[in-house]
């Protein structure tokens, strides 16, 4: 440990080795700010500019793109998403009690999640096995947005789309957004992600993973074991496939709250909440990691909006707090360790 730390460093420092027991989890990378406080931390094989998979954390940049084409008049979040992609893709995919709701899914049931579409990455077949479980026992695969779409075909529709009060976590939703954005922009969603996001704000270190011999990534890890899925991170795409640090995603959190991408004022649009998998509601492109008053009686720890992935990775903001916290324990089978790794860590900040 550092001699020269402060002893609020000292004390976020220790919640960082707590967490790495080498069973569960192996490293972590963190990152916080309040105000003119900002601290990053790292323990076991990660340090603080390690590159890491930010998984399903990816869909904050799509998002940001999503809202940034809406405040340049190029899409409204009611347009039908059939105005932008092409009938193949659309016939059959979304087919509940025997009537099609295709052409009816709009841009924000997709940010939503309110589509009803099935997730092709984690609702499971008739074989009872999803592709992420086929991932965790090994079996790295590529495959194309034509594959994704014709799995999700095979699967079965949730609800009608928009059905109030309902919602439905599914990576296709986020996959379509990626494709409604290259047919907007006549550009590859990677090359969005750089001028829109990576370049203007800096981001280094941050970029998406194309190249399955890239081995800049920390390796992900399931329970004791590293988890090589190089062929299916460089599948994930607009959905999960961005690799970046935790000062660069601190950066692109403040950036994504403050206005720096998209107009502010879309914020408060966006917090619509739904629930979808506890503690988790999904709000329009962003979701909101709230504990129920049974688990927080006083309510000492805040809500926080922002996106998580199945890494482990994070990157959340309190606006009651005001503060903003990054990181990853990346570790895919307790992905929950780091959201009580950012409570604590947010505990220390705010103390008096």
């Amino acid at each position: 440990m550092n001699n020269n730390m402060t002893g609020k460093e000292k004390l976020l420092q220790t919640v960082l080795d707590k967490t790495v027991d080498g069973k569960k989890v192996f490293g972590t990378s963190f990152a916080i700010k309040k105000e003119d406080f900002m601290w990053f931390g790292s323990s076991g094989n990660l340090n603080n500019d390690q590159a890491y998979f930010i998984a399903s954390t990816t869909k904050l940049f799509t998002s940001a793109i999503i809202l940034r084409l809406r405040s340049e008049g190029k899409l409204k979040p009611d347009d039908k998403i059939s105005n932008y992609l092409d009938d193949t893709y659309l016939k059959g995919l979304h087919i509940y009690k025997g009537n099609e709701y295709s052409k009816e899914l709009t841009v924000k049931h997709l940010l939503a999640h309110t589509s009803g579409l099935p997730d092709y990455f984690q609702d499971k077949r008739k074989n009872g096995e999803s592709l992420e479980d086929e991932l965790k026992h090994g079996n790295d695969q590529y495959w194309t947005f034509e594959q994704l779409i014709e799995r999700t075909k095979s699967l079965k529709p949730h609800f009608v789309p928009g059905t109030i009060g309902k919602a439905h976590y599914s990576d296709t939703n986020f996959q379509l957004l990626g494709k409604i954005i290259e047919t907007i922009t006549n550009k590859p969603y990677s090359e969005n992600c750089n001028n829109l996001i990576i370049s203007p704000l800096g981001l280094s270190k941050t970029y998406f993973y194309k190249d399955c011999t890239d081995v800049t990534p920390k390796v992900l890890y399931y329970k004791a074991n590293e988890l090589s899925i190089p062929k299916a991170m460089t599948s994930f795409g607009s959905d999960g496939g961005i690799v970046s640090t935790s000062p660069d995603m601190l950066n692109f959190i403040e950036a994504f709250i403050t206005g720096k991408l998209f107009p502010s004022e879309y914020l408060n649009q966006l917090q619509e909440w739904n629930r979808i998998f506890f503690p988790m509601r999904s709000g329009v492109g962003i979701h909101l990691f709230k504990l129920p008053w049974i688990f927080n009686p006083t309510g000492a720890v805040p809500y926080f909006i922002g996106h998580s992935g199945l890494s482990g990775a994070l990157a959340f903001y309190s606006p009651k707090e005001n503060i903003y916290v990054v990181g990853t324990v990346n570790q895919v089978a307790h992905p929950d360790i780091s959201f009580k790794t950012m409570i604590k860590l947010t505990q220390i900040v705010t103390k008096k």
